[in-house]
């Protein structure tokens, strides 16, 4: 059994199984009779830079301590240290570096947890406004405060133009930024040898699936509204079940009665804002749309939110009362709020799952880069070997030219028999990701085990093996 001095966010993610033994000190300590892998727990803020790091060529966010402040532990903890890796900054200069004794301990001069969840909560973004950033925000807040006075064409041709300048952004990269998981492998793998063999966690999907194909919609206006039994009827013919995200107060009136049909058929219902007019999560408007949208998720019978364009507030999101939130995305520097999690599987924001997506939406792919679906089947078939979940977001509103629609339908066949596929609806997921949090490994008293509401379901894996 491994022992920590604290907190572990990494092993929690993965649950991997440690106790923790309380201890106060600069650096978190985790370790078995073979090693230890030290961290700073508490770092000083005078010898820590925060920003964008190198590490092997992968990009991570975190505070970072100097390699002074790292000679220091050195010193405290003894015997010989050397460089296994340099982390740099992102102009190439060294900042510091992944330290390793002759015993193979393993020192790191960050926390891997502070990298998650900055990349989770996109922290990184408010380090990234400089001028350049700060100027493309406020065209942007421009264009779309205009848009309902400007004629469709002009709308395209002036996103089309802004898109160029968004492809711009180096962080996070697009269409696939695979930094975080390459550096959960890349420490697993360094761990593994510290600690003196792969360490056991939980496999991301249920019942050894490899990966998992999730659908949904958005439904914007009537004409989208009208265009629901589009979808669902290709859906329906291939054996794949969606979610659909509704807006109750806008040019549309949902009726009880599609609603019911479609839960009956095995699809899901979502809230997609209130009027989609982007402003569900400004502070002075939220309190009171708060109980309007928990009124229309009562009725529905919905456990899933996403916001109209994507619009998120880390903060925020826990309190409108549901189960997921679908509003971010892995990676995509084309929309309003431009960023992304960096991450391909779900994560917690309190006692919110957070399903991001991670295929570019149809009306961007389509209409505003003008490509074809080949990056979907390829940013998929990419997922499935790592291993990720491939969200994909369509409008029926969107979807009604018919190249469009057969592009779509390819996407579906791709995938239909494909066995190793978890095609399951988004509240389906989200409640997995619950029961894998609250299970464990025991791996006393003989074959490790699962234990918990996860325990018929989960599978056991080696991280850092190989």
């Amino acid at each position: 059994m491994l022992i920590s001095s604290h907190a572990f966010t990494l092993l929690d993610y993965f649950r991997v199984p440690y106790e923790v033994t309380a201890q106060e000190g600069p650096l978190g300590r985790i370790g078995n009779a073979h090693g230890f892998v030290a961290w700073p727990a508490e770092p000083r803020a005078r010898t820590v830079r925060r920003g964008l790091f190198l590490l092997e060529g992968s990009p991570f966010y975190a505070s970072v301590a100097a390699d002074t402040e790292i000679y220091g532990w050195e010193r405290a903890l003894g015997g010989r240290w050397e460089d296994l890796a340099e982390i740099r900054d992102h102009g190439g200069k060294r900042a510091a570096a992944v330290r390793q004794r002759h015993d193979g301990a393993l020192l790191l001069p960050f926390d891997p947890g502070d990298a998650m969840l900055s990349a989770w909560t996109e922290a990184y973004a408010a380090a990234q406004h400089g001028e350049g950033s700060r100027a493309r925000e406020r065209a942007m807040r421009g264009y779309y405060a205009l848009r309902p006075a400007l004629p469709r064409p002009v709308q395209l041709t002036l996103r089309r133009s802004f898109s160029r300048i968004q492809a711009r952004a180096s962080f996070p990269r697009w269409p696939v930024e695979s930094g975080l998981h390459d550096l959960y492998d890349l420490l697993f793998r360094w761990f593994a040898q510290a600690l003196g063999g792969a360490l056991l966690g939980l496999a991301p999907w249920p019942e050894g699936k490899r990966w998992a194909l999730v659908l949904t919609h958005d439904v914007e206006h009537e004409d989208g509204y009208r265009s629901i039994p589009l979808l669902r009827d290709v859906e329906l013919a291939l054996d794949y079940r969606s979610a659909w995200y509704l807006v109750p107060e806008r040019d549309y009136e949902v009726e009880d009665s599609l609603v019911t049909e479609l839960r009956a058929d095995g699809f899901e219902v979502g809230v997609h804002g209130l009027r989609h007019d982007g402003r569900d999560l400004a502070p002075g408007v939220l309190p009171a749309r708060r109980k309007a949208i928990g009124e229309w998720r009562d009725r529905w019978g919905s456990v899933g939110f996403r916001a109209p364009a994507l619009h998120r507030d880390w903060n925020a999101m826990p309190t409108l009362g549901f189960a997921y939130d679908s509003s971010s995305f892995d990676s995509d520097p084309f929309e309003p709020q431009s960023g992304g999690c960096c991450t391909w599987l779900p994560f917690h924001n309190r006692n919110l799952v957070e399903l991001p997506l991670t295929l570019t939406m149809d009306h961007t792919l389509f209409v505003i880069l003008r490509r074809d679906a080949s990056l979907w089947l390829e940013k998929a078939d990419y997922l499935r070997e790592r291993g990720g979940m491939a969200l994909v977001l369509t409008h029926p509103d969107y979807m009604l030219e018919e190249a469009r629609l057969d592009a779509y339908q390819r996407f579906l066949r791709r995938h239909a028999n494909d066995d190793t596929a978890w095609r399951a609806l988004p509240r389906e997921v989200a409640a997995w990701w619950n029961r894998r949090a609250e299970s464990r490994i025991e791996t006393g008293g003989g074959e490790p085990r699962v234990v918990g509401p996860a325990a018929a379901e989960a599978r056991i894996v080696e991280l850092g093996a190989g």
